[in-house]
């Protein structure tokens, strides 16, 4: 099942018939929102707010742990999070949809980045923390609707909430990144623990701050502005997206903890062991 995660501006989906609203509950505490279970287009599908409704968090303030869980522990096998970027690229123009395929973690440890630890050991592979397969399928799904998607891109994520310096910006440049923003990482990092598919639909709303020109630079207003003109566009991708056979997740994502965890289940208590299954379905 795909669960759709929506940044900022995205706080529900247009048309989804919602059967039930569920206030779940984790080990890792309270995820960001209810999560809205429904059907979109006949298709199963659950959704959640990642600022929470209202926009309450800020990207350091939101329990990753917890929302990732939550929507494993409800189905989803398959996580598509939908986010405001910054541009660290000439060509990737305010307005244009991307897809970032790695990351780079620029954020300063404030958040909770995984799931193991506390008596669970576990090292999980993430050289490629995104489904090719899901990228590709979104990619088809907005071609079809004449909307182009970058894809192939490298996502810094940095710890937020203020913008960034100039210094930073061409720092992150020269690092071989792509795209700027505060919300994907430990989210990616812990759909892999999961063993979830994960993919993010992108809409660049500014140039950060590299360029020599100030009326080019990020803004709140402006970035509100360009995100709303947007979210016509990634509303008919996913509407495309929900209506075509959605790919499997990949092998070696479905079967990412298969030897990642070094703790002998033995050492776990029930708690522990009760989590751990969770994150195995």
């Amino acid at each position: 099942m795909l669960a759709i995660v929506g940044g900022t501006g995205l706080y529900e989906l247009a048309g989804l018939q919602i059967e039930q609203r569920l206030a779940a509950e984790t080990p890792f505490g309270a995820p960001s929102a209810e999560l809205v279970l429904g059907r979109w287009h006949g298709v199963p599908l659950i959704f959640l707010a990642r600022h929470g409704a209202g926009h309450r968090l800020l990207p350091h303030e939101v329990n990753y742990r917890a929302n990732v869980f939550a929507l494993k522990q409800a189905g989803a096998t398959m996580l598509l999070g939908v986010s405001a970027v910054g541009s660290l690229a000439q060509e990737l123009a305010p307005g244009e949809l991307v897809m970032p395929e790695q990351y780079f973690d620029w954020t300063r440890g404030r958040r909770e980045g995984t799931f193991f630890g506390r008596g669970v050991a576990a090292h999980v592979s993430t050289a490629r923390p995104v489904s090719a397969a899901l990228v590709g399928a979104v990619q088809s799904a907005a071609a079809a609707q004449g909307i182009r998607v970058h894809r192939g891109l490298t996502y810094a994520c940095v710890e937020g909430p203020r913008l960034g310096t100039q210094a930073e910006s061409h720092f992150m440049r020269q690092a071989g990144c792509h795209l700027v923003g505060m919300t994907n990482v430990p989210e990616a990092f812990l759909a892999r623990e999961a063993q979830m598919a994960y993919a993010t639909l992108g809409i660049v709303t500014d140039y950060d701050c590299w360029l020599d020109d100030p009326e080019q630079h990020v803004s709140v207003a402006a970035l509100m502005a360009r995100y709303g003109r947007s979210l016509g566009r990634v509303q008919s991708v996913l509407e495309a997206l929900i209506q075509r056979p959605l790919p499997e997740p990949e092998p070696e994502t479905r079967q990412a903890l298969a030897s990642a965890v070094m703790t002998a289940e033995s050492a776990l208590d029930e708690g522990q062991l009760a989590w751990l299954a969770v994150l195995r379905r």
